[in-house]
């Protein structure tokens, strides 16, 4: 299946009367000045539908579109393992360094554009996502009302959820973490959280809660669980971090921060890639329990520990 990508935004409403070039090379700066006027010109943006020219004085709440010429994308392993299908559900192991949705420079070489290949007759929808270089389970269903059955269970708590992963340092047997998550201030990196015990005073802090159990230690390194009592983004990441276990491989909760903004500007050492042990991160979601969202019944799920996560603990 050919399937052309379209980038699509809502113009914000600080940009109205701003021309349209100027809001396109200001805020999307992967092309220069130059190049979205080329583009422009092309045809290859428009205003609610309609080609316009480079100058054209946007209004705020316009829906401006991007039709994306085919770009290389970087390699990933495509090798998805299905667990579990029927007409409501598909349970998908997912291989590490493989994005759920298209972002940036991936289209094609997502979760997504894998299974819109194998099953173009379904209408996927994710029910859960993981982060690109997490690998293990994703649930998806097949229809709306599946969706909606599956993720008011994961908002209400239901949904069990345990993580495998690799961290620096002989961990303790066992570790309960409840506190907050909030933005980390003094990092260099804008999207990283900070896992603290006490509540911050901070209007974004939310709760965390996660049950770590060692499974094995194997030398400098050691295999833990992850229990999940409440799903926030990067929670595990950022609390192993906290506890002074960070994550093998993790780029921005790791051993250095710094590898991260390397990292995304394509400047990444061999020693960087020494230091990380891992070229991902060495998290896995290897078992979720929910309910059927037609018969009711208890399902759980499994995703054996990936050979590049095996390897690290030899």
């Amino acid at each position: 299946m050919t399937t052309q990508r379209v980038a699509r935004i809502k113009v914000p409403r600080e940009a109205d009367g701003q021309p349209l070039l100027d809001l396109l090379a200001g805020r999307f700066t992967y092309h220069t000045r130059a190049e979205w006027q080329a583009r422009v010109a092309a045809g290859r943006v428009t205003v609610e539908g309609v080609t316009v020219a480079a100058d054209t004085r946007l209004r705020g709440g316009t829906t401006l579109e991007y039709r994306v010429p085919d770009l290389p994308e970087p390699p990933v392993c495509l090798d998805c393992e299905i667990l579990y299908s029927d007409p409501d559900l598909l349970v998908i192991n997912k291989p590490g360094n493989l994005p759920c949705h298209p972002a940036g420079r991936f289209f094609r070489h997502t979760l997504w554009g894998v299974l819109r290949e194998r099953f173009p007759e379904w209408r996927l929808h994710f029910v859960n996502r993981l982060d690109r270089e997490t690998s293990g389970l994703v649930l998806l269903a097949a229809n709306p009302e599946a969706c909606r059955r599956c993720a008011r269970q994961f908002a209400a708590g239901t949904v069990s959820k345990r993580y495998l992963a690799v961290v620096e340092g002989a961990f303790p047997e066992a570790v309960e973490a409840a506190g907050w998550l909030s933005w980390d201030r003094a990092s260099a990196v804008r999207k990283k959280w900070r896992f603290s015990h006490a509540a911050p005073d901070a209007p974004e802090a939310r709760r965390a809660h996660t049950l770590f159990r060692r499974q094995s230690t194997h030398g400098p390194l050691s295999l833990v669980a992850a229990e999940l009592k409440t799903g926030k983004a990067h929670q595990i990441r950022a609390t192993l971090l906290a506890l002074g276990f960070p994550i093998v491989g993790d780029k921005l909760y790791g051993v250095d921060e710094t590898i991260f903004l390397r990292f995304i500007e394509y400047a990444m050492t061999d020693a960087d890639r020494t230091r990380l042990r891992s070229e991902r991160q060495a998290l896995h979601a290897a078992e979720l329990g929910f309910r059927h969202p037609r018969s009711g019944e208890a399902l759980r799920l499994t995703a054996r520990l990936p050979p590049d996560m095996q390897a690290l603990l030899t």
